[in-house]
């Protein structure tokens, strides 16, 4: 898969690193086979903020691939969502440059908090973080690219993907990671499949097909699996007829 030319634009002057704020209302439960429970997920990933680096080591092959996909460029504004505690910051970064933007969005006070501090360790003045859900983060630019990176409840949210995408110029690219059910025959692959979602996301609905709600928003979207088929990446573009969100001041 190749990277799609986008065109330029001037990029914003570096900024410092910011939490924008949190958004912990309470937030009726769904039911686990009605979509995923953000009340559950909070929890989850507070529970597992501790230890949460050293369970993700096994996945770092695919992170790099998935920020490469990005096709990024010095000056670029790339999304990070679901950027628990920063793993994917410093990539992102040196792939934008000290004239680009990487915009972090996590909802989980423990895990933005390991994120601020690598920020804060390494001096990026032009890393924002986000402590908010996806589906309600003001974002404050547009941006050239998005990663969703082992984000599998918020990509079965049709709110948390079209708040994405109304801060994605014309043509973004946006690349998806995660878990999803291998074959049938594939029974080993499927326990382990099954095992890390059971420990990771609130609703299973989705697994055979973690980018759906992607593709009917995205255009060439296309799928890589990849682990024996019990992880993929897919790509895609912002189409160009979408209505576009105000351009941050």
């Amino acid at each position: 898969m190749s990277a799609s030319p986008r065109r330029r634009h001037a990029a914003p002057p570096p900024q410092l690193s910011l939490d924008l704020g949190t958004d912990d209302a309470p937030v009726p439960p769904a039911h686990p086979r009605d979509g995923p429970d953000r009340t559950a997920a909070l929890a989850q990933y507070r529970r597992r903020a501790r230890f949460y680096d050293l369970e993700l080591m096994v996945f770092e092959p695919i992170r790099r691939i998935a920020i490469g996909l990005l096709g990024l460029r010095p000056g670029d504004v790339v999304l990070d969502l679901g950027c628990g505690t920063g793993l994917s910051l410093a990539r992102l970064r040196a792939a934008v440059g000290e004239r680009g933007r990487v915009i972090g969005v996590e909802q989980c006070p423990e895990m933005i908090a390991q994120a601020r501090a690598r920020v804060q360790a390494a001096g990026w003045r032009n890393v924002t973080l986000i402590c908010a859900p996806v589906e309600s983060a003001r974002i404050p630019v547009r941006a050239d690219a998005a990663l969703f990176h082992f984000t599998h409840d918020v990509l079965r949210r049709d709110d948390a993907i079209d708040n994405v995408l109304t801060h994605l110029r014309p043509g973004a690219t946006v690349v998806a990671s995660g878990l999803k059910w291998a074959p049938l025959w594939a029974v080993p692959v499927n326990v382990f499949v099954l095992n890390a979602a059971l420990y990771s996301v609130t609703s299973l609905a989705g697994l055979d097909a973690p980018w759906s709600r992607l593709a009917s928003r995205l255009v060439g979207l296309e799928v890589r699996p990849m682990l024996a088929g019990g992880v993929y990446v897919a790509r895609g573009r912002r189409a160009a007829q979408r209505r576009d969100a105000p351009t941050a001041g």
